[in-house]
């Protein structure tokens, strides 16, 4: 699998999209205002208990103060207090080496908020939802500074290596290794993409992580809260963090300073890759020039059309998130059965990728067309935990249901992406809205294909005046109906029509017979 990365700045905007073999799988955008981010680190202060749901406020400087359940103090709350207050005095017990800070007894898993916070002290946060809607951040005291093959956990030593790393060997291969460089009071998760990797770059990416802690040391020193102590790296450097591996082909950004920036990451982290990344120059808008901007006109919406005709509607609620896979005009020549299962196969990756794309999170239903054969039901489950592996966010996805609903959970991070990709109608002056018009071609062709797959070799397309000059009257001195017929080697007549609204197209036989799709 190939992986890109197209990055378009545009004033203080950063727009970042992730290409796997050249599809468009999540889109990312950054704001220079974005001061709450997941994994920034503030210094927070507790300014109401609320026994009843057994949390606290905190306040970070947000317009609305921060929520901190009890489920996410941090066994260690006791020494992560202990240390902020004496860092922020300057009056470290333990000097200049962490190593020989004491740490304080752990408090109860299940206990109450009152009994173990009785002030209202300043305690170092870590942000771990984003602001959405009219909540403020969530917050956890399990603080963890995230490497590129380890995450630093302090106030512990235990060490633990990912799940997703199967082989027993090479699990305890790495934990020896780990257990081995890391100082003492600090904790050790030893991430997927650390498999294989040697004690040199595990000791490495320690050594970074441990300055990363000591950086937070210095600047807790006369600090105030609220104020932010550690940022998260940007959006392009914590991507490449988590995902650079040999299969990534391309880094290519607009702004000079982010692409160097990205060079001088991956040239301190894999020099061998440093040659993928380039600065875009060029006068067409970058998302155009590698095919961004279309993929994102087509995959919004309420309805998502795929190859085979076949498609599916996303719908939003409050609580939770409806996908419905219909099979559209897909032949069911193979019967019904196999034509539900090639359908709900080809609906599976798809799914994956919007709710990647999306970034949906919460509760997803998927209502996949009714399947009667248990085999083929839990090929459709495989084919989705498949889909979903390369998805970071964590995610739980249970079996169809005997009413062909599969139940997806999906880890809520960030507000959901949502881009409008409906245009004002011209036809009926903004009363209403259509899908957008600047995909319409594609539309076309894409019925033009599936009926020349029917066996149709001479059609006549009707369609509004506007509609059929841009098909017929060339660009670049070739028109799009010269490239269809050889491309379908198909006999293409189009014909404008004053009564089909700009929108709507309509094919016929040979007979003058309308073709219904």
């Amino acid at each position: 699998m190939n992986k890109e990365l197209i990055i378009n700045a545009s004033g203080d905007v950063v727009e970042i999209a992730l290409l796997e073999d050249k599809k468009l799988v999540e889109l990312h955008y950054e704001q220079g205002q974005d001061d709450f981010a997941v994994g920034d680190l503030f210094l927070g202060k507790i300014k109401k208990l609320m026994p009843g749901l057994n949390a606290a406020f905190v306040d970070v400087g947000y317009e609305k103060d921060a929520f901190l359940h009890y489920t996410d103090l941090s066994p260690h709350f006791n020494s992560l207090v202990k240390f902020s207050k004496q860092s922020i005095e300057g009056n470290r017990s333990w000097g200049d080496d962490f190593t020989k800070f004491k740490l304080e007894p752990v408090i109860q898993k299940a206990g109450k908020i009152t009994e173990v916070i009785n002030q209202k002290p300043e305690v170092i946060v870590q942000i771990l939802k984003e602001p959405i809607s009219a909540k403020g951040p969530r917050l956890s005291c399990e603080i963890s500074l995230p490497g590129r093959f380890l995450v630093l956990t302090p106030f512990n030593d235990m060490v633990s290596v990912s799940r997703k790393i199967h082989s027993a060997e090479e699990r305890k291969r790495l934990q020896k290794i780990v257990e081995a460089v890391k100082p003492k009071n600090f904790g050790m998760i030893v991430r997927t993409a650390a498999e294989g990797k040697g004690t040199e770059e595990l000791h490495a990416d320690v050594f970074e992580l441990v300055k990363m802690w000591e950086t937070i040391q210095t600047n807790l020193k006369g600090a105030k809260a609220p104020q932010k102590i550690l940022g998260e790296q940007t959006k392009t450097t914590s991507i490449l963090r988590d995902l650079l591996n040999e299969s990534f082909q391309r880094v290519v950004s607009n702004d000079k300073r982010i692409a160097d920036d990205a060079r001088e990451y991956i040239t301190r982290v894999a020099p061998e890759k440093a040659e993928i990344v380039s600065f875009h120059s060029g006068g067409v808008n970058i998302f155009e020039q590698y095919g961004v901007s279309k993929q994102v006109k087509s995959s919004f919406g309420q309805t998502i059309s795929m190859g085979s005709g076949s498609y599916l509607i996303i719908q939003h609620t409050e609580a939770l998130h409806v996908i419905d896979v219909n099979s559209g005009t897909r032949s069911a020549d193979a019967g019904q059965e196999q034509n539900a299962l090639a359908t709900n196969l080809e609906a599976v990756a798809e799914i994956a990728r919007q709710m990647r794309l999306r970034d949906l999170g919460g509760i997803v239903i998927v209502d996949f067309i009714d399947m009667k054969l248990p085999d083929n039901k839990k090929q459709v489950l495989d084919a989705m935990e498949l889909a979903m592996t390369p998805d970071r966010a964590r995610h739980t996805i249970l079996p169809i249901s005997k009413f062909g609903l599969m139940q997806i959970t999906r880890q809520r991070l960030r507000p959901e992406l949502n881009i409008n990709t409906s245009e004002e109608c011209p036809t009926c002056k903004g009363t209403g809205k259509i899908g957008p018009s600047i995909l319409l071609s594609d539309n076309i062709e894409r019925d033009l294909s599936y009926l020349v797959d029917q066996g149709h070799r001479e059609l006549l397309l009707k369609a509004h005046p506007i509609v059929a000059a841009y098909l017929t009257k060339g660009i670049l001195f070739t028109s799009l109906r010269s490239k269809w017929g050889r491309k379908y080697k198909t006999k293409l007549a189009v014909v404008a029509d004053n009564s089909y609204p700009i929108t709507q197209y309509r094919y016929f036989d040979t007979n003058n017979d309308s073709i219904n799709l």
